[in-house]
């Protein structure tokens, strides 16, 4: 097509801008939407940016703004103050060449490959934003003290100094790693020192890097059956070899683990609060699974995600405590007692890994963010975040207490519930061979949510059984919910195999 070298008299119809808006921008529009629609025809000599100020009644600067973005975008050429022309192939004509070309045969094989990894990824599931129903596990997001936090967020950006402002160490914000470490000591038995504290975005952030450093793909890891789907998950991914090591009522059982599987490359445990039973691991087992790992000279990954909540007697001290930091890797969140949207965690790792563990945080993300982790640093030495830990603590045990009142009123005969030390969520043992998955449907139609045990176990056959989240329900909607689960109860029909609900 042969351009038009005479600048012309143009009227593109210009629409009149809009109260506020940015003249070179509305500029900008209309004439990109003049070239698009065909007002202004490919090749088109358009006239001077003056002769342009002058018939719509702009500055000069507005009309040079607009065409330097129009020539940025592959609408015009030419310079301006030399002439401008509207382009001969738009940015248009290349989004819809791939239509207009022949189909490739066998076009996937062309296309770029993934990797063995991302085969093996399930989809992630949607987040679910809604209100919670009981007996959604998840803590009581509006008893937090949001006022107090806020006020603490607002006071660290007023006095944030540039080195809060700037990049941080990727072990975390030093005082905030001082006061985790003297946390740790005093409430968990941990023994540690600030520098083998490194902070991450959670408890599954923390065990991701311990698998980056520990574990290749084809090690032997051996986790606790059952388990959180996730952290089987991650395992799978790699992948690494999963032995299943069942569950008992005093905790991981060691000797079946030396049975299945002599030599490990690492352990996973929830010896505090294990997930989803809510067993408590004693002494003893503890003992003799630290044992194990010093033969096998295999690492101890302890998941202690919310040993805060507990509700008789004190808790064991930590795992890590008694191997004195040598092979356990301990982990602990403040997102699962606190907010999950927080994202804050630790890791307490051996002296001779702290190198390891650091390089590896710097290449995946970095760090945390610096002012949440100050934040975090002054609500936990302040006291704040023992003061809300007790409070919660309290209004927790009386949950509980209403939950197993109102299941021993309404649902004696179906539902057994044992007792509960710690934690925001139980497990309740279904009586007369009524099978979780079904109850778990009725109960949905009843508007209440409820998971059965099942999908949490990766070998062991167990029980059947439901868990039920307490924390952030009031009494009267915990006995509600009792209600409309007995009525699901009732609709729903029994199995042809029996299970003792009281064997684990």
């Amino acid at each position: 097509m042969a351009m038009s070298r005479t600048p012309v008299s143009i009227d593109l119809a210009l629409k009149g801008a809009a109260p506020g808006a940015v003249l070179w921008q509305w500029l900008y529009q209309e004439i990109r939407a003049a070239i698009l629609d065909g007002r202004l025809r490919r090749g088109m000599r358009l006239p001077a940016t003056r002769e342009l100020a002058r018939q719509y009644g702009v500055s000069r600067g507005t009309v040079v703004a607009a065409f330097e973005q129009l020539h940025a975008e592959g609408y015009l050429e030419g310079k301006v103050g030399a002439g401008t022309n509207v382009n001969t192939r738009l940015p248009e004509d290349f989004l819809t060449a791939g239509s207009q070309s022949p189909p490739v045969v066998n076009a996937s094989r062309r296309s770029p490959r993934l990797s063995q990894l991302a085969g093996r990824l399930a989809p992630a599931p949607a987040p679910d934003l809604s209100l919670p129903r009981a007996f959604r596990p998840e803590p009581a997001l509006d008893e937090f003290p949001l006022d107090v936090w806020t006020r603490i967020a607002a006071r660290c950006m007023r006095r944030a100094t540039r080195s809060l402002l700037a990049d941080s160490d990727s072990r975390g914000y030093l005082p905030l790693r001082q006061a985790v470490a003297a946390y740790l000591g005093s409430a968990r038995g941990v023994v540690c020192t600030p520098d083998q504290v490194v902070i991450v975005s959670g408890i599954q952030h923390g065990l991701d890097l311990t698998i980056r450093v520990l574990v290749d793909p084809g090690d032997v890891v051996c986790l606790e059956d059952p388990c959180h789907p996730i952290v089987a998950a991650m395992f799978r991914v790699l992948p690494a070899k999963i032995v299943p090591i069942p569950v008992d009522s005093y905790g991981l059982d060691v000797e079946a683990g030396v049975r299945a599987c002599r030599w490990p490359k690492l352990i996973y445990v929830t010896p505090a609060h294990q997930f989803p039973l809510g067993l408590t691991m004693t002494v003893a087992r503890r003992l003799a699974l630290l044992d194990w790992a010093r033969r096998a000279r295999a690492w101890v990954f302890e998941d202690d995600y919310d040993s805060e909540y507990r509700y008789s007697g004190r808790p064991i001290p930590a795992l890590q405590g008694l191997d004195r930091g040598r092979w356990v890797i301990y982990s602990g969140s403040f997102s699962k007692v606190l907010l999950p949207s927080l994202r804050l965690g630790y890791l307490v790792v051996p002296p001779e890994l702290v190198d390891k563990f650091v390089a590896a945080r710097f290449i995946t993300d970095r760090h945390s963010s610096v002012l949440d982790q100050a934040v975090m640093c002054d609500f936990l030495t302040n006291g704040h975040f023992g003061r809300h830990i007790r409070r919660m603590r309290e209004l927790y045990a009386t949950r509980l207490a209403a939950l197993a009142e109102a299941v021993k009123s309404k649902l004696a005969e179906s539902i057994q519930l044992p007792e509960t030390e710690a934690g925001i969520m139980t497990v309740a043992w279904l009586n007369k061979d009524l099978e979780a998955n079904a109850v778990a449907k009725a109960a949905a139609a009843h508007e209440v949510e409820v998971t059965p045990i099942g999908v949490f176990a990766l070998k062991t056959p167990r029980p059947e059984g439901l868990l039920l989240g307490f924390a952030p329900y009031n009494e009267p909607q915990i006995r509600e919910a009792v209600d409309h689960l007995a009525l699901a109860l009732k609709g729903c029909s029994v199995r042809s195999v029996s299970f003792n609900p009281h064997r684990q």
